[in-house]
């Protein structure tokens, strides 16, 4: 089976490809001798029901520095794609929800991964919500009375916009914290979206784990442990990464969530779990596939690229 996949990214020039999951689904795209086409997301168009792109013909090589190769740009229709990979990085802001709308409206016959229509409705830190028996106590809000409420009744919180990404302005509020006036000032006068309060998990300083599903199964999983003297776990925040098997309780998240992510359409996800508790569920871009690999687990691309050309089979 040899496919058209356009991927929508952030410039690939940029990128670090060490770390980088796009990346890998890229390399083994190209090994299974899949036609690769790069574009970035203000290159997206829309006139009428068509929608199109202004593509590169891509080549890559996991060579750091000279790690891809861009051919002329053209302008497609995406319905030509077999496949649409939406990869570019948060912020889940105005500018993503747009693009979602309008992969929406690609054929069938185009798969796009996500399923941009759950990656719209299930934004990562509102759509776990839909299981708080797996989560800690958490609290949406940005009315104060509420949030001060929910700190006397649980004491310290962590508290993080709903939707930031990568560790950026998360923070540990104790219950008596003589800063937390500044502190909610300053995210009502940053964020008009409201925030995320959460019962602080004191475990995180042993690890913020990484769980990677395919199509709704558990595949691969890292531990991520904050730099010292930071609360933060993830690696573009200091962040040292570690192999890690599934606990029970972790399998038991799985299991739960599992179908629900299948009948959604989120071939690719990765969740986070702190001592046995949900936090989040990321539908977006997820991370993790080629830290996985380097610390002698599977190579998830591979499962990844498994799922995308079941599902083509299946829909042909």
């Amino acid at each position: 089976m040899s496919l058209t996949v356009a991927v929508q990214m952030d410039p690939i020039q940029s990128i670090r490809i060490a770390g980088d999951s796009t990346f890998a689904l890229l390399l083994e795209a190209q090994a299974r001798g899949h036609r690769l086409l790069h574009y970035t997301p203000d290159r997206l168009s829309m006139q009428g029901r068509r929608v199109t792109a202004r593509v590169e013909p891509l080549t890559v090589r996991d060579v750091e520095g000279d790690h891809a190769t861009l051919g002329a740009i053209e302008r497609i229709d995406l319905a030509e794609a077999d496949v649409v990979l939406m990869r570019q990085d948060p912020p889940f802001d105005m500018a993503y929800v747009t693009a979602t709308h309008m992969l929406e409206r690609l054929p069938a016959s185009t798969l796009v991964v996500n399923n941009p229509v759950e990656v719209r409705n299930a934004p990562e830190k509102l759509f776990v919500l839909d299981f708080p028996e797996l989560m800690p106590p958490t609290l949406i809000s940005r009315d104060r009375a509420e949030i001060e409420a929910f700190r006397t009744e649980h004491g310290t919180v962590a508290m993080k916009p709903l939707h930031g990404h990568g560790g950026a302005a998360v923070f540990r509020v104790t219950e008596n914290d003589p800063n937390f006036g500044s502190m909610f000032d300053l995210f009502a006068a940053t964020f008009r979206e409201a925030w995320v309060v959460q019962r602080f998990l004191d475990k995180v300083s042993e690890g913020d784990k990484r769980i990677i599903l395919v199509d709704g199964e558990p595949m691969g999983a890292i531990n991520r442990v904050p730099a010292a003297g930071d609360i933060r776990s993830n690696m573009v925040r200091g962040g040292a990464a570690a192999a890690s098997d599934l606990t029970e309780r972790e399998r038991e998240i799985c299991a739960t969530i599992g179908p629900e992510l299948r009948r959604r359409g989120l071939i690719l996800v990765g969740i986070d779990v702190i001592d046995g508790h949900l936090t989040e569920i990321n539908v977006t871009s997820p991370t993790g596939l080629r830290a996985i690999k380097r610390l002698g687990g599977p190579d998830l691309a591979v499962s990844v690229w498994d799922a995308i050309e079941a599902r083509r089979v299946k829909a042909a």
